[in-house]
């Protein structure tokens, strides 16, 4: 999961764009990476870290120029790489930078394409290289003077023809201006909105509407899927569907988890979504577990927090906050290596025992996904005194990998594959466990926005709305994330021995 942004202004960016990403920070902690353009010149500081952490005021000071775009990253192998942070650059044609959140499910088959018939180097394992530089061989197609927006809306719709899997995506044209577009199922979000000021109109896109608020922009609408927009540098948009078959098919995981509450997606409050979430599975509660006797419903911060309100409220009993949360600790979710989430998690949550001794207490998280988490927070409650602890999850069971830019791809490492709900609970140590239903959690979302007649749900259900993946790709996608942490691993151990030689010298 990564976070975007691209601001086409009538002043310096800079400072917007670091503050877009700021407020995306949630979206990828691995990276950051901003770049502008003044005088006909790419401006490029990325690296890894977190945003406050990469752009010091010497970056800040060179990142000139009235256009750019930025990216916050994680990576979705395990593994962290400074050469894959974003944006990448091609000097191919015209100079072409790119920021992506998604993943390509048919990278395998463009690397041999683009390096046997379209003759481009890809010089990282990213597939936003990849998309950036099937961008510019179908904008090298080009055979006019000069480039036109109808130019850039063909060359896209040739990159929809070619690529598959889910890319929210935004990049500049040296020269030219800035184009923002998404996949035909639009899994990935992607937002825009406008201001204006005294020198004019200024343009921004991003990932979530809360970027837009935290830069003064006024959210416009969303970007279809499979539409293009393009932002002249003298400030004129142009807007085009560059797909011959949209269907929209949201990522309903960004509700659950990722997106943070005050973004509204696709016309779909991520709070009010999250709000009846609480509603239904509060109701399921009081329909399934009439007989379970339960004192307190205590929320595992934060995603949660709202959910577990309204679950109290179902069930006519209070609410608690049970853990207090280290902000400066990251998600362990998006943290690679197990053994680093396991370790992550007590120095992330600390309890309370006032609210846990002598009592049965409900304990509420948005999912469970490896349950590594889950096991260590019971086991704290426990230990804080809880006579029986329940556990509920706001999403079903995550069953399946995915394929679309989220960090969970191989089955095995997902607690609920192939087990039934009890043995789940066996392995967390719960006393009683209840997930939320598929269809209460495609209507909590859905009721935002009515229109939207399908989510990306594959990580419940194995339907990927792509239609290209198979049990061969799952395989494939599996042993390569196996050889990917084994590389990294070895790569952490020369770099402890490399250490520790120079100290000894």
């Amino acid at each position: 999961m990564c976070g975007i942004v691209g601001i086409v202004g009538k002043t310096p960016v800079n400072q917007f764009l670091y503050d877009g990403l700021t407020v995306l920070q949630h979206r990828g902690q691995d990276a950051a990476g901003i770049v502008t353009i003044h005088d006909n010149m790419f401006r490029l500081r990325k690296g890894n870290g977190l945003v406050k952490d990469v752009f010091h005021t010497r970056h800040m000071m060179r990142l000139q120029g009235n256009i750019g775009i930025g990216h916050v990253r994680y990576p979705t192998a395990g593994t962290s790489s400074s050469s894959e942070a974003q944006p990448f650059y091609a000097n191919s044609p015209y100079g072409i930078s790119l920021a992506h959140n998604g993943n390509l499910t048919n990278a395998e088959e463009l690397k041999v394409w683009l390096n046997t018939e379209a003759r481009r180097h890809v010089n990282t394992t990213s597939d936003s290289e990849l998309l950036l530089n099937i961008l510019g061989h179908e904008l090298q197609q080009n055979t006019n003077v000069s480039l036109t927006p109808d130019d850039v809306f063909t060359a896209i719709a040739n990159v929809h023809k070619r690529v598959r899997g889910a890319y929210a995506t935004v990049a500049l044209i040296v020269g030219y201006g800035m184009v923002a577009f998404r996949d035909p199922n639009g899994i990935r979000p992607l937002v825009f909105g406008k201001r204006e000021t005294q020198n004019g109109i200024e343009y921004m896109v991003a990932s979530e509407s809360v970027a837009l608020d935290a830069c003064s922009f006024n959210f416009v609408r969303d970007i279809a899927p499979g539409e293009a927009i393009f932002f002249s540098g003298n400030g004129q948009i142009h807007s085009q569907q560059c797909s011959e078959n949209p269907i929209y098919s949201p990522c309903i995981f960004e509700f659950v988890y990722f997106a943070r509450p005050d973004s509204t997606i696709d016309k779909m409050s991520v709070y009010a979504s999250r709000v009846e979430m609480g509603t239904k599975l509060g109701e399921k509660i009081a329909k399934e577990w009439d007989d379970i006797d339960i004192d307190v419903v205590i929320p595992i911060p934060e995603t949660s927090c709202e959910i577990a309100l309204q679950i109290a409220q179902q069930l006519d009993l209070p609410y608690r906050q049970g853990f207090v949360k280290n902000r400066y600790i990251g998600r362990t979710f998006i943290m690679p290596g197990q053994e680093q989430r396991k370790k992550s998690v007590r120095q992330k949550l600390n309890a309370i025992s006032a609210e846990f001794k002598g009592k049965n207490v409900l304990l509420v998280d948005d999912s469970i996904v490896r349950g590594t988490t889950s096991e260590q927070i019971i086991e704290m409650a426990r230990a804080s005194g809880a006579k029986k602890v329940y556990f509920a999850s706001a999403a079903p069971e995550v069953r399946f990998p995915n394929v679309y830019g989220i960090d969970m791809p191989s089955a095995n490492e997902l607690i609920a594959h192939g087990r039934d709900v009890d043995d789940i609970c066996d392995l967390i140590g719960a006393d009683k466990l209840i997930f939320q239903s598929i269809d209460d959690l495609v209507a909590a979302v859905k009721m935002g926005n009515p229109d939207i007649k399908y989510f990306d749900t594959s990580v419940f259900d194995g339907k990927y709305v792509t239609n290209d993946i198979d049990s061969a790709y799952l395989e494939r996608l599996d042993a390569l994330r196996n050889n990917g942490s084994k590389e990294a691993s070895d790569k952490n151990a020369d770099s402890i021995i490399d250490m520790h030689n120079e100290g000894a010298e």
